[in-house]
């Protein structure tokens, strides 16, 4: 389903596809972050996605047009997870308001793995 926005010009409509790619645009520039991941079912394992497939790492809803992301990450070692977390949420609710016009229901962190960042 499309998020709606109205204008005084008309109808706005975001496809989730946007909003995914805006998502993880901002996540992987947030403290702690190393990128987004994908379930590999060849090997049962995550895999750090590459930019241009960053969107693959997160899931979205729109009911209402009300936004609800699922973000699969892979965050930095000796990082403290909580705060990498409670950063990554804060930020991201606020730049996707403003960005989409539309309510920012709730913001899920799935913590995928951890990689050394050199």
């Amino acid at each position: 389903m499309k998020g709606r926005v109205d204008s005084q010009f008309g109808e706005i409509s975001i496809s989730p596809d946007v909003i995914a790619v805006y998502a993880g645009s901002v996540a992987v520039g947030s403290f702690g972050i190393v990128g987004m991941a994908a379930y590999n079912v060849k090997d049962g394992i995550f895999q750090l996605l590459r930019r241009e497939s960053i969107r693959r790492g997160i899931n979205v809803k729109i009911e209402d047009n009300k936004i609800s992301l699922v973000l699969h990450c892979i965050v930095s070692y000796g990082a403290s997870i909580p705060a990498i977390a409670d950063n990554l949420v804060e930020g991201l609710k606020y730049k996707m308001e403003q960005f989409t016009g539309m309510e920012v229901s709730h913001i899920d962190i799935l913590v995928e793995g951890i990689r050394v960042i050199d």
